[in-house]
């Protein structure tokens, strides 16, 4: 199980990573966002990630999925569900305002089964409250240390694999920078 919960915690930010890359202009919002609600004196602890909505809605941008009628039974293609632009305008658009406007209200886990990342029912990830707490955490922790950029102006390959989990189909390159100076690492 932990083997599970670090690998789909990691994929997810990978992913995250990857479609900032890809999308500056909301990788410049969420940094703009720590510098405001976090600053720069200090790093990010858990307590920051409520006043960071859109980072918030970041992470549930890069798990989006669709809503689903109650008693539906159903086995889902999730990437159809998820890429139908009657329900997601430009759905193969990176987009967390998404989140902040017209899907402000979509829960993760679930309860509507608006967005589907970690299942639902019986079958649901047994790692969902900890992958909750970790990708906030994780990546407003890394976007706020580190400026972000690719080794060339190429966009970043999004081809994924097919299996259990989607992982990217080529490494990530990402070139990192510090963005605050040194004794904010060490409070």
């Amino acid at each position: 199980m932990i083997a599970g919960v670090s690998d789909t915690t990691t994929i997810t930010l990978t992913w995250a990573i990857a479609l900032l890359l890809n999308n500056c202009h909301a990788l410049k919002i969420v940094q703009d966002e720590l510098d405001v609600q976090v600053g720069k004196e200090r790093i990010v602890n858990e307590s920051d990630i409520s006043k960071l909505v859109y980072l918030q809605a970041i992470v549930k941008e890069t798990l989006r999925g669709y809503h689903v009628p109650k008693g539906t039974q159903l086995i889902t293609n999730l990437w159809k569900i998820q890429t139908d632009p009657r329900i997601w305008p430009d759905p193969l658009k990176f987009k967390p305002e998404r989140f902040l406007t017209t899907h402000r209200n979509v829960d993760v886990r679930s309860q509507n089964f608006e967005l589907l990342p970690f299942g639902s029912g019986r079958r649901a990830c047994l790692g969902i409250s900890f992958a909750l707490q970790m990708v906030p955490l994780a990546l407003a922790s890394f976007l706020h240390v580190y400026d972000i950029s690719m080794p060339s102006d190429a966009k970043v390959d999004m081809t994924e694999t097919i299996g259990l989990t989607n992982h990217k189909a080529t490494s990530l390159e990402v070139l990192i920078k510090p963005r605050l100076h040194p004794p904010s690492f060490m409070d």
